[in-house]
């Protein structure tokens, strides 16, 4: 018995540190694939909400807070910018894109600056510093599609959209 007694304390340590550990990680790492859908109605639900820099509430976003926003609205933590965004996820092609995937910009001249919610059809969902929260077509020819730099994959969600 006194052997068992002295295990409990090493093995209650040890749980206690892996849920420490691992716990923040888990609604950040587990979205499954339906709530892509779900995840681009949120998006688009919030159409025409004004730009403010800085706003991460439906009083007024930027872009990544509006993301952030979206995101979290379904369980899902993502960093506050653009560029935070862009280092986590899986990269994902171009023509590989799925409802719900973040879609990257490059709107200053250097880096990610910018980001959007792919919603399917060519289409993304974004926080507009001229229009506020908006859809626009991902690879219009005059303005988005030339600053695409890439896009990321976040916590599975998978849902193969029509292109």
């Amino acid at each position: 018995m006194r052997i068992f007694s002295r295990m409990q304390k090493p093995v209650a340590s040890f749980a206690i540190v892996f849920a420490l550990l691992f716990t923040p990680m888990i609604g950040q790492a587990e979205a499954s694939s339906s709530d892509s859908a779900s995840i681009s109605a949120t998006a688009t639900s919030l159409k025409g909400i004004k730009y403010v820099y800085g706003g991460t509430s439906k009083a007024g976003f930027d872009c990544s807070g509006y993301v952030q926003f979206v995101f979290k609205q379904h369980g899902v933590n993502l960093s506050r910018t653009a560029s935070g965004m862009y280092t986590s996820g899986e990269k994902v092609a171009k023509s590989d894109l799925a409802v719900g995937d973040l879609v990257f910009f490059n709107t200053r001249g250097k880096g990610v600056s910018h980001v959007g919610i792919y919603i399917g059809d060519g289409k993304f969902a974004h926080a507009s510093s001229s229009k506020g929260v908006k859809v626009d077509k991902l690879n219009d020819p005059h303005y988005w599609g030339k600053r695409y730099v890439g896009a990321k994959r976040i916590n599975g969600i998978t849902e193969v959209a029509s292109k």
